[in-house]
């Protein structure tokens, strides 16, 4: 299945990434959420991410600056920033990017499942929520799916492309032929806690969280060793910032009840994430941001 018309559902950390890069591959876009700011906010985000591109593409010296204003021009002009559905009657796959709360995601679902046309594929951006549990809100759970991208999206190329216990085979092959339409490099995974990538980061990233709370050597130094000696381009704490404390923290304690101590979760970031300090998204989290 080719998708002419796409959507995403959820404006947040991920939601104005993904729309831009649907868009960048010359596929229109429906970016949706509850309300008009958090949409705005969306669109600033994918304009940020489209110019910084273009940008680059001038300094290289493959686009002139009226070229790379126009290739801002078209990119954006697929991106139609909306607050309810009455633009999903044509869409072939919706990418859902709401926070990571089963409760959140069932009702999402249930509106899509009403909304979309009966071909439409329903993706889910979960990064370890179940796809079966998620599909349980719909009328087609063969075509519910995991499509799992990773901050940040305008940049890193893998999508954790994940079936859940219905999902159809045919919908796996279009979930994967879409990642590739969209310039991005999918891996296929049944669903499990964590699914791949996750299952590697963590179980590094929880080491370092066990000895930061352990050890109390400040995130910032921490931060900067990894980036210096382990060639990453940043550290885990800032990593965890700008993917949103609160999911992270929500993955790493799923991955810790499904896989026991040998996952840790950081007891600073339970700590901020109850206070409401959850990364970039709310201004502060183990870092202050603007």
């Amino acid at each position: 299945m080719f998708v002419f018309k796409a959507a995403v559902v959820g404006a947040g950390v991920m939601g104005g990434e993904i729309a831009q890069v649907i868009a960048s591959a010359d596929v229109p876009v429906v970016l949706k959420d509850v309300d008009q700011r958090f949409v705005d906010h969306g669109l600033a985000k994918a304009r940020e991410v489209t110019e910084r591109q273009a940008a680059r593409l001038v300094e290289k010296g493959k686009l002139s600056e009226q070229q790379a204003a126009e290739q801002v021009t078209r990119v954006l002009g697929r991106i139609t920033g909306t607050t309810d559905y009455a633009a999903f009657g044509d869409v072939d796959f919706v990418v859902e990017a709401v926070p990571e709360k089963m409760p959140v995601k069932h009702a999402v679902f249930a509106d899509l499942d009403a909304v979309t046309p009966g071909h439409a594929i329903l993706a889910s951006n979960t990064s370890g929520l179940s796809i079966t549990e998620i599909a349980d809100a719909t009328q087609r759970p063969e075509q519910v799916v995991g499509f799992h991208f990773f901050w940040p999206a305008s940049f890193m190329r893998l999508i954790e492309v994940i079936e859940g216990e219905i999902t159809a085979p045919q919908t796996i092959q279009a979930a994967l032929t879409f990642a590739q339409q969209i310039r991005k490099v999918p891996i296929r995974a049944a669903e499990c806690p964590g699914f791949v990538v996750n299952r590697i980061l963590l179980s590094t990233a929880s080491e370092i969280w066990r000895y930061q709370d352990e050890s109390g050597v400040p995130v910032e130094q921490i931060d900067e060793y990894i980036r210096e000696h382990v060639g990453m381009p940043m550290g885990p704490f800032r990593v965890a910032d700008m993917s949103g404390l609160d999911t992270v923290a929500k993955v790493a304690q799923d991955m810790r009840d499904a896989y026991g101590d040998r996952f840790y979760v950081h007891l600073g970031m339970e700590e901020r994430v109850a206070r409401g300090h959850l990364g970039a998204k709310s201004g502060k989290g183990f870092y202050e941001h603007g």
